[in-house]
């Protein structure tokens, strides 16, 4: 069984992403309940952290009830980044993770996430600064590389297992692909299946069913999976995929009420954590998700996205529940 650290997971874990504006505490709490066996924060900027910016500071609240957790920092300064380590040492996580994957364009113009890709002497040199600033286990997710011509994801690994990284995630696109393209995992094999390679390995990318985590597990060897956007607005992926790695039988889709329950849940912790009125503002986003495939939906979907007060959302659910009651039969 893959283990990090003191951290002991099950024999093959199911890890939530971290995701940029997604993976918050209400989102990760839903994720929670639904099967996820290691989570992680959104991503933090060092620098940020070190400015004491406002919303780098809140990200790194987490709760007894969602570990084992990671905090995910990234940055491309070895100062910054060691800072940091000692700020998220502090605040008492499973586990300190590096970003070195993230492809978005303001992240990169900073020489941070998946920049660091197009150089591996700095990427282990970051890295190594983390190590030696924290007590806790350092791990890193990346990419296969920055693009086409240089998917160095073997080095890397190699290299980072070294200096003391204890798991790596790997997303199997390059930098320059984006979210584009299928994900290739055969560079993700390659790294698990490299004799040098002691530590867990764990892939990402484009897993969305039970059926595509179980070939994916067979064909490609890894120690878990780590999923990330089929999560958002199906927290009970992981629960699907469990149930099918072990009997191969496919869970019935979640009923209205399951779908009410975890969306009602989301609002209510939103609420909670980000006061009512950015609670509300930032549930908008995630309405659509929790009620897709649901027929004839867009009144009830435009609804929630311009109601203002919890009462009013309560309100709509209480009818969806009753619209619904049974949808299972009216797809059939």
């Amino acid at each position: 069984m893959p283990q990090i650290g003191n951290i002991q997971l099950p024999e093959f874990p199911l890890l939530l992403a971290p995701m940029e504006d997604v993976s918050d505490p209400p989102f990760r709490a839903v994720c929670k309940d639904g099967g996820a066996d290691l989570m992680y924060t959104e991503f933090i900027s060092s620098e940020g952290l070190i400015r004491d910016a406002i919303k780098s500071r809140q990200k790194l609240d987490i709760f007894d009830e969602e570990r084992p957790i990671g905090i995910q920092i990234f940055g491309g300064d070895e100062e910054a980044m060691a800072l940091s380590a000692k700020i998220v040492d502090a605040t008492g996580p499973d586990l300190l993770d590096i970003n070195f994957g993230c492809p978005v364009k303001k992240v990169v113009c900073k020489g941070a996430g998946a920049a660091v890709l197009k150089d591996v002497d700095l990427m282990v040199r970051l890295t190594q600064a983390c190590i030696r600033s924290t007590h806790l286990p350092v791990t890193v997710k990346t990419r296969l590389g920055w693009d086409e011509s240089s998917k160095n994801i073997v080095e890397v690994a190699e290299r980072l297992q070294d200096i003391g990284i204890q798991a790596l995630s790997i997303h199997g696109r390059t930098r320059e692909q984006l979210y584009k393209g299928e994900a290739d995992w055969r560079l993700i094999a390659a790294v698990k299946n490299n004799p040098r390679i002691k530590i867990p390995i764990f892939g990402n990318g484009d897993i969305d069913t039970p059926q595509k985590a179980l070939e994916y597990k067979n064909r490609y060897g890894v120690d878990g999976i780590m999923i990330g956007r089929a999560a958002i607005g199906h927290p009970w992926i992981f629960r699907e995929i469990k149930h099918y790695l072990v009997t191969g039988e496919l869970l019935s889709a979640p009923s209205i009420e399951e779908r009410v329950h975890a969306a009602r849940k989301h609002l209510h912790y939103s609420l909670r954590w980000k006061g009512s009125v950015l609670g509300i503002l930032e549930m908008r986003r995630h309405w659509a998700n929790y009620l897709k495939g649901l027929p004839n939906i867009k009144e009830y979907r435009m609804r929630l996205v311009t109601a203002n007060n919890d009462l009013d959302i309560e309100v709509i659910l209480a009818e969806l529940l009753v619209r619904y009651s049974g949808y299972e039969a009216e797809l059939a």
